[in-house]
């Protein structure tokens, strides 16, 4: 499913359709988060600036990413 379907099928009529998209669409996001952190530590970025721009605090953010990088 592309992304276009997924938002199609999550604000649907189909509650099993639209719940499937919503954790699919989660999954995504989740997926992008990680590959954006990691090229803002690449690129010399602090814990502080990637909290400020996911709008989560610096702790936050460290305990969810600072293990993979």
């Amino acid at each position: 499913m592309t992304e276009q379907t997924l938002v199609g099928a999550a604000a649907g009529d189909d509650p099993g359709e639209g719940l499937r998209a919503v954790r699919a669409l989660r999954d995504l996001a989740d997926r992008l988060e990680t590959l954006q952190v990691e090229r803002a530590r690449d690129l010399g970025w602090s814990w502080q600036e990637i909290a400020d721009s996911l709008g989560v605090s610096r702790q936050a953010v460290h305990k969810k990413h600072g293990r993979r990088i």
